[in-house]
Formats: C-alpha cells, structure tokens, sequence
C-alpha cells in the first residue's frame, strides 16, 4: 500500500500546466519559454461557431446565439478535454484582440472552466521575457471584447443569411452579400461608373531646357506678367511660343532658397502594412497577413531557438513601447551617430475610430536585423520583415534635410520655372532608402543673370479619368470612410474576389456584370447597407461595445428592426432578375444547340442552352500552341485551381494525366531531353529544366 500511495503522489507531482492558443507554430514557441511544468496546445483557430445550415441567432430572445461545435474540431476538442482534465491548471493564450477573446471565451465554456478564476494570458509579441511576464498577471475574460465579436458575428449573420436567400431565389444560386463587402462592392462600382462618365479636358505644357556656362537645367512654362497661367490648346502655345526669342537671353528675375525637412512616417499599421506592401513588394493583402502572422508566432532563428521577429500583426495604432524606443535609440546612436536619432520621434495620428489597443507593428528587437534574419527566412517573410524593420527604424530617426531652390526665368513677360533640390541630412533615408529622393541639382543662380534657352517642348496632354482601385487603394478607401477593422480588410478583398463579383486586371478591381446585379439589387432594396456614413456609424456603435459604452443586444436591436422590415420588403416586391448567357460562337456537340457562356463558382464555362435537357458542359481553356509532352497527341492548356492558381495540363485529360505549375514552352532540354518549362524569377522568367541541369533567361 505504501508503495502505491508513493506512485499517486509522483503522480500528482507531473501534473502541468496547460496554455492553450490558436496555432500549432505559437505553441511551439511558447512551449521552449515556459519550460517543463507547461504543456502548450493549439485550439487551431475557433472551436465554436453559428450554424452553416441555419441563421443560428434567435431574433425574438435578444439575439441570443446557438453556438455549436465546428464540424472536424471533434478529435481537437476531445484531446483538449482530456488534457484539461489532467492539467493542474489551464490558462488561455490566445491573440490579444476580440478575436482571440471570443476563443478563449468559447474554450472556457467548453471545457467548464470557472469563470471567476484569473485564467486569461496576453501578450503583445512573443519573446521569452514579454510571454513570462504575461503569464505572472493572468485576468478574467473581458466580456465587453467577447460582445464586440459577438455583435459582429452576430450582425454579420443576420445580414449574410437574411439577404443571400434573396439574391439566391431573385438573381442567382450561390450569391452572398455582407456589411463590409457590400460597402467595397459599391466604392468599386461607383469608380466605375466614375470612369465612364469622364470626359478628358485638353492642356498643354512646354518643358524646356536651359543653359548656363557649360551647365544645362530643366524648366517649364509657369505664367505671364507675374501670374500662373494654363494652356488650354495649341493656339495658346503659338501666342506665348510668338512673344519670346528663343536666341535671345533670358533673365533670372527671381529665386528662393529654402531648407526642407521631411519628416519619417510613423510605424505600420495593419493598414498601412497592407498598403504598402502591396504597393513596394506586390504582395496580395491575404499573403501580408499569412507572412505576418509567420513572423509574429515564431521562426526558429538557430542557438537563439523561436522566437516572434514582430509585434502582434492586428492593429490600427501607431503607438510604440518606451522599452522599444530606448532600444531603438541605442541601435541608431550606434550603427548611425546620434545626430540620426530623434529626440522626439514622429508621432502618427490616429485614425478616426481607431482602438489603440496593441502597439503599431514593429520588430521585436531592432538588432535582429533583416541581413542576419535572411537565412532563417523564406523570401515572403523576409521581404516583409525588412520592410517593417526599415520602417519602424526609420520613425525613431531625425528628418531627412534638402536645400531647395526655386528659379523664375523671364523674357518679354513670359516666366518660366525651375525648381532643384539636394540632400544636406539624408536623416531616416539612411535606413528607409524607398524613400528618399532623387536630386536635382540647378547651376549656382541668382537675380540678374542671364541664360540662354536650348530648346523647348509643347506637348499635348488630356486630363485623366480617377484610376481604379488597387488593392491598397481600397484598404485606404475603407479605413478613410471609417468602414471595417484592420482584421476584416484581407477577407473582405479575398470575399468580393471569390463571390466573381469583382476582378483583378493589372492590379486594378473591375466590376463583373455579377457585381453590378448584386450592389443594384443592395442599392435598391437594402440603401443602408452599401451607404458609407451608416456603416462607420455602426463600426463606432460596435466599437463602443469594446469600450464598455454600448451595450451589444440593443446595437443589434436597433439595426435589425428596420432591416428586417427591408427584407420583407425585398422578398415581396423584388422581381426575378435574369442573366442574359453570352454567346460561345459554337454548338453543343451533343444535341447541336448554340452553347452558351455561364457564370460558375470557380467563374465562366460553357453549357447547352438547352439545359436542364441537355447537361453538356465544358471548361473554357486557353490553348498555349504546345503540344503535350507525355501523349504528344493533345494541346497544352492553361487551367485553374480551386484556388484560382493557373496550371497547365493536357486537353486529353482524364486520358493523359499531365499537369505543371510552370509553362511548357515545347522544347526539350539540350542535356537529357526533359521537356523544358518557363519559370517566374525575380526580375524576369528563365527557361528551365526541371530537373536542374538546365537554364536560360528569357529574352525581354
């Protein structure tokens, strides 16, 4: 018996503490800092959620929502019972937002957690010291986060599965429509129709160019008698081309010296990260936010083990940690002398509803640079992090300084301008180089000396219509009107995208015939749901939930009254709307009708315009002119995935089964006669042999 109660008391000794998070790779982190009295395990995101089968929100009892498990979490849910139940204690670590909240608030109830007990942990960057300290002041689970997601959620829902049965029996099978896409729907739609309606106005500019001594400078047509003028058509050119002499000396009547300090932009925010990503490294909002949130959880950086390169990547806040100051004032001083270190670094104003509640996103040690960081990295994560380092480094630093200098060159009344430039302090250039600008240097000028002119240039010009949106103009659009948080802007793109209601061509959203159906439809019937100023209005009322000030039955109460009278609306006057199918130019080889093009999931195929009598469809395919490698009997054609990355495979398919990310060029390769394909490098394409005993760049 002794022995036995020996054995218990070992036992009871190896009970751990569980900490629970969202990711297998945080976990992992997390798990090497805490040491062996600490089990770490991964929820994998959320385990509880609404129904997909049912609107799951009990409108007539305060919006009271009917939770259930997610389908596949079963074996995750049951394994975090079990190590629940044999845990000395369980603490909930997961991301420090509403997000997380909501997940740590779901674990509670599903693992009968008391509510009272101190169990929730957070922390803003995952590093040994940070995620120690955190665990020592565990707090309860803030309700007012977990009803701002569930506001949201609920909201949500209430939108998505009241609207979408509509569109589906009036419009088409499978459309959706939500708060903040609805709202990015009709930012693109009214650009559209903005483009349309432009009417380009004509101008005209003359660029000249001048000389002093053996220096020439550049200068263009500014105005007459002193003020600005513009040229509206070529006569107005001839009438001021007419009252100078181009032989003869011009005269310098005026210049400006001036010394300009640019300041550095504050730290990224989520948006701003967004922005400029995808501007700087053409990195799609989905792929920021899948390298960010690798960065912030952990990289294995060797002796030093993982470790979280970034602060937490959800934020709409510039604001920046003293100890993080301190160490990046002492990294500057060092690498570039304390003239380059700023007193009072730029401070970024908050844009209007914004929380504050995380730090803006920054390394989590400055003197873990992007050159020694590079090896631990992939290209992707790499590349974002060097960007976010500059940047935050760059904020802590002094302004770049220029001397400027602003000619006025006359003759007979007609004044031309030249404005030059040169660097004195290259300040935060020296780090965020993408920023700093090219020089200009003018010939030392002053009033009363003359110039000779060398030649100049009328040109012709139109006015532009507005550009479309790109990706990071819409982020910028979205948080502007005061539409959507920095955790909605990535699914929100990826959402309109998916639903074929928007595409992508060069970089720019164009509206398909589909979403200019849906946003007329939500314009028509459901005003307030696509109008900017009522949504940023509910953001704010969900905001206020967070901050304790609202209260989130009544937010949902006082929307969902009206609505639901619009639906009723909707449901009873809507007329059916029918898609007019488009023409494929060919007939069904089945039956011999015309065969018509028709909208699908994964976007356009072709179908019988007799269906449902006649079910012949087919992928539209694009044919490349090779022929196919392994049958050499069917045409190479570019398809797309599931995912909507192209591919390329044969036409005989399923009787030739061949398929490659990259494009066969047909040729093979001179050394083993592989087929050879064209690969996608940085700076260029290169022609391949994927066995890698061939390459050759592709000529331009």
């Amino acid at each position: 018996m002794a022995t036995s109660k020996t054995k218990t008391k070992t036992r009871a000794k190896t009970k751990k503490n569980l900490v629970i998070v969202e990711s297998p790779s945080k976990a992992k982190t997390i798990e090497k800092y805490l040491g062996r009295n600490y089990k770490v395990v991964a929820s994998k995101g959320h385990i509880r959620d609404l129904p997909k089968s049912q609107m799951g929100v009990d409108v007539d009892h305060d919006y009271e929502p009917h939770y259930i498990s997610i389908r596949g979490k079963g074996d995750t849910i049951k394994e975090l019972k079990k190590d629940a139940k044999n845990a000395k204690r369980v603490y909930l670590a997961s991301d420090p937002d509403r997000e997380g909240e909501a997940i740590a608030w779901h674990l509670s109830h599903l693992l009968n957690l008391d509510p009272e007990e101190k169990n929730r942990v957070v922390f803003n960057e995952i590093t040994k010291d940070t995620v120690k300290n955190a665990f020592k002041q565990p707090r309860d689970i803030d309700m007012d986060l977990v009803d701002a997601q569930q506001a949201r959620r609920v909201l949500d829902r209430l939108v998505g599965y009241s609207i979408s049965p509509i569109l589906w029996k009036k419009v088409k099978k499978g459309l959706s429509a939500g708060r903040v896409q609805s709202v990015a729907l009709a930012l693109i739609i009214k650009r559209e129709e903005e483009i349309k309606a432009f009417q380009p106005v004509e101008y005209w500019s003359i660029d000249s160019e001048f000389q002093k001594g053996r220096q020439k400078f550049a200068a263009s047509f500014y105005g007459i008698h002193g003020k600005k003028a513009g040229l509206k058509d070529n006569d107005a050119v001839q009438e001021i081309l007419k009252q100078i002499d181009q032989k003869a000396n011009f005269n310098i009547t005026d210049v400006v010296r001036k010394e300009r300090r640019r300041m550095p932009q504050p730290p990224f925010t989520t948006s701003t990260m967004q922005q400029v990503a995808n501007r700087q490294l053409n990195y799609r909002t989905r792929k920021t936010m899948m390298a960010a949130q690798q960065l912030y959880e952990g990289i294995n950086i060797g002796k030093g083990g993982s470790v979280g390169l970034i602060t937490y990547m959800r934020t709409d806040s510039t604001r920046i940690a003293h100890i993080a100051k301190q160490e990046a004032s002492k990294y500057i001083h060092e690498e570039y002398g304390a003239e380059y270190a700023a007193v009072k670094p730029v401070k970024g104003k908050l844009p209007e509803g914004a929380q504050d509640a995380h730090e803006a996103v920054r390394p989590t040690s400055v003197y873990r640079t992007p050159a020694e960081m590079k090896q631990y990295l992939t290209n992707d994560q790499f590349r974002l992090y060097q960007l976010i380092w500059n940047r935050f480094v760059a904020s802590q630093m002094t302004a770049e300084v220029s001397d400027t200098m602003t000619v006025t060159i006359d003759q007979n009344d007609v004044q031309f301008r030249a404005n030059g430039s040169k660097t004195k302090f290259a300040g935060f250039t020296k780090v965020y180089k993408g920023a700093a600008e090219k020089d200009n240097v003018l010939p030392d000028l002053n009033v009363d000396d003359t110039v000779k002119m060398v030649k100049n240039d009328p040109q012709q010009h139109f006015t532009q219509p507005p550009a479309r949106y790109s990706e990071a103009n819409l982020i910028h659009a979205l948080e502007e009107n005061g539409v959507g948080r920095p955790s909605t802007y990535a699914p929100t793109l990826d959402t309109i995208q998916r639903r074929n209601y928007v595409k992508l061509e060069s970089r720019r959203f164009v509206p398909t015939e589909l979403g200019e159906i849906v946003n007329g439809v939500i314009v028509d019937f459901f005003p307030d749901i696509e109008n900017i100023e009522f949504t940023a209005g509910l953001e704010e009322k969900l905001d206020g939930i967070e901050k304790g000030s609202e209260e989130w039955v009544k937010v949902v109460d006082e929307f969902f009254k009206p609505f639901s009278t619009e639906v009723k609306k909707a449901e009873d006057n809507m007329e059916k709307i029918k898609i007019k199918d488009e023409a494929a130019g060919f007939d069904c080889d089945i039956c011999g009708a015309p065969m018509v093009i028709k909208m699908g999931r994964y976007g356009k195929f072709y179908a019988c315009s007799r269906f449902p009598d006649c079910r012949n469809t087919k992928a539209i395919v694009k044919e490349i002119g090779v022929i196919c490698p392994k049958c050499h009997k069917g045409q190479i054609i570019e398809r797309k995935s599931k995912r909507n990355r192209v591919f390329y495979g044969c036409s005989r398919f399923p009787d030739c089964d061949f398929v490659s990310w990259d494009k066969p060029i047909g040729r093979d390769c001179p050394k083993d006669g592989h087929f050879l394909v064209e690969k996608k490098v940085k700076g260029g394409k290169q022609v391949v042999c994927p066995n890698g005993d061939y390459e050759e760049d592709v000529q331009k």
